[in-house]
């Protein structure tokens, strides 16, 4: 299974450990002494036969193992897997944003694990351990020539457990002992801004636990706004009750929410199972204008809150088709520690599209017809494609690097050149300055010609760090990372209006919602955009509003034709 697709897997919709039903062990061995004990006694006879006699030698431990593999890629099913130990924490760290440590952000810079963040609230927090503090030991280890991985391996440890690190801070002579006592932390999804215009806007960068509440509170951070835009772009999904909580923010009650479809019974005949899931609360949200941004990495749990809320008119989605991994899946125990995955149903929106995208096991995506693909109809009689994931209703893609900045980060590599960590010693110099001067982000001549000459010392050829272009995109790059740098509270106001001078999906949703005061106003405006997109016009920003209003008059509100968007713009003439 490709990185990618292990990833999205371990991103599931379902991550409530399951039982074995069904036969007991006895029942079991009843049933190989008589149906299968033809197929058990080639197994045993071909394993031991391998064992003994091939050319090379195999552990008896190595064959179950690889049989196992084969017994799972033979499903046919790309998200089936058995996980060790290890990845189990792994994935449950990255899903629920929890792990026992301190509470800091980590990252080498300029040879020194060094700390970039300290989340408040945490032992670090409580103890004084700032941004900046070099960590030069832990417990009786010196950690001065430590990886990252190496110093949190050592940090990281069981709740109610004592650690001691040791921090070289700026000004200060000898290196700072701390005696911290590790806790559980918890790394918060999601992070909030309000833009021009009124408009707030909340990332989810992953549905883990407590997204629902922190969403709930971002919205009520976020209440003086007028309208709203969820990014969910790059997330992986996670817990489907969240998702469902999630949605239910955003949905009147009563509403159903999404339903799975499940296997019976082979022997039985009868159709597959369904269960589905209702909003019990009034909207958090209002009545407010909503646009939800997707691409190809929304998958699993943010595709239920998107598919969802599009099918009931709630928001306009805008980006590119999602991922498609609407499976349902049961994770099962296995003795020592490892678990099993596999695919149990599928997962539909309110309206009955089916999430689930077919992949072959390395997880390509198979060939679809798309003569046949499916539609279903809101209530407001908008028409929506059901091929599997969620399909924008307004496509736009994502920034894509000029020519020259392309040949720039080619040149970089090419030199070996280690341009995000010099661009993160850079940043984040800067923003201890900035913070300690009480001043918002930016990055000054200085500062980024310090950073240019770092890249042409690491041989980055004197051409390319020359070119506008170029220098246009290293500094854009750079004030990104300043802004990350200097966020507090969860509030990236500052970042994403950098984010914004290269981000055509938000920008289009901006400009959408300046334009609407209602959803309805919001779909229609949508509906112009998409027609003069595909008719190679361009919305103009001064004619905008009355061409909207225009298209609000005539139900259903679509352009059918370039004759019908030509005789709207030439009445606004």
């Amino acid at each position: 299974m490709n990185r990618r697709l292990l990833s999205l897997a371990l991103a599931a919709t379902v991550l409530a450990p399951a039982v074995l039903h069904g036969q007991s062990a006895s029942d079991r061995n009843v049933s190989v002494r008589g149906e299968s004990a033809t197929e058990a006694e080639v197994f045993m006879s071909a394993l031991q036969a391998i064992e003994r006699l091939h050319m090379n030698t195999y552990s008896d431990s190595t064959l179950w193992a690889r049989a196992l593999d084969g017994l799972i890629e033979g499903l046919g099913d790309p998200y089936a897997a058995v996980f060790t130990p290890e990845e189990v924490a792994a994935f449950e760290e990255e899903t629920t944003g929890n792990y026992a440590g301190i509470g800091v952000q980590i990252t080498e810079l300029n040879d020194m694990v060094t700390v970039t963040k300290v989340f408040r609230g945490f032992p670090a927090s409580r103890a004084g351990m700032i941004e900046g503090d070099v960590i030069v030991g832990v417990n009786d280890s010196d950690a001065t020539t430590w990886t990252t991985q190496m110093a949190s391996d050592s940090i990281r440890g069981p709740i109610g457990t004592e650690v001691e690190v040791r921090v070289r801070r700026e000004g200060v002579a000898r290196p700072l002992p701390f005696r911290l006592e590790r806790d559980e932390v918890h790394v918060k999804a999601v992070s909030h801004a309000v833009l021009d215009g009124g408009i707030g806007y909340i990332h989810l960068d992953r549905v883990a636990r407590n997204s629902a509440r922190e969403v709930d509170e971002a919205l009520r951070e976020l209440s003086g706004t007028r309208a709203l835009v969820v990014d969910l772009r790059r997330n992986p999904g996670g817990y489907l009750d969240e998702s469902l909580m999630l949605s239910d923010l955003f949905l009147e009650p009563d509403l159903k929410l999404a339903s799975t479809r499940n296997r019976t019974s082979a022997s039985s005949g009868a159709a597959p199972s369904e269960e589905s899931w209702s909003s019990r609360m009034p909207s958090r949200a209002g009545d407010k204008p909503i646009i939800v941004l997707v691409d190809g990495y929304t998958a699993s749990a943010a595709e239920i809150v998107a598919g969802a809320l599009q099918d009931h008119d709630r928001a306009l989605v805008i980006g590119d088709r999602t991922f498609g991994k609407g499976v349902v899946q049961s994770v099962l125990d296995l003795p020592h520690g490892r678990k099993l995955r596999i695919t149990t149903g599928t997962w539909h929106t309110p309206l009955g599209r089916s999430l689930h995208r077919e992949r072959d096991q390395s997880g390509e995506l198979l060939p679809e017809n798309g003569d046949t693909l499916a539609t279903v109809t809101t209530a407001s009689g908008r028409v929506l494609p059901a091929g599997g994931g969620v399909y924008p209703d307004l496509t736009v893609g994502p920034d894509t690097l000029l020519l020259a900045e392309r040949e720039l980060l080619s040149a970089a590599a090419e030199a070996e050149a280690p341009l995000g960590l010099r661009e993160a010693e850079v940043a984040f110099a800067r923003a201890q300055q900035l913070r300690e001067a009480g001043a918002p982000p930016s990055v000054d001549d200085a500062t980024f010609e310090r950073y240019v000459e770092s890249l042409r010392s690491d041989g980055v050829p004197a051409d390319r760090l020359d070119d506008p272009v170029e220098r246009g995109y290293l500094r854009w790059r750079l004030r990104m990372t300043v802004a990350n740098r200097m966020e507090q509270d969860n509030d990236i106001s500052d970042a994403t209006v950098v984010r914004l001078e290269r981000d055509p999906a938000l920008n289009e949703a901006l400009r959408l919602l300046r334009e609407a005061d209602t959803q309805r106003e919001l779909f229609a405006a949508a509906d112009v955009a998409k027609r003069m997109l595909d008719y190679g016009v361009h919305p103009p920003t001064t004619k905008w509003p009355e061409i909207v209003s225009e298209a609000l008059m005539t139900e259903p509100t679509e352009i059918e034709s370039r004759e019908t968007l030509d005789d709207l713009l030439a009445r606004d003439a």
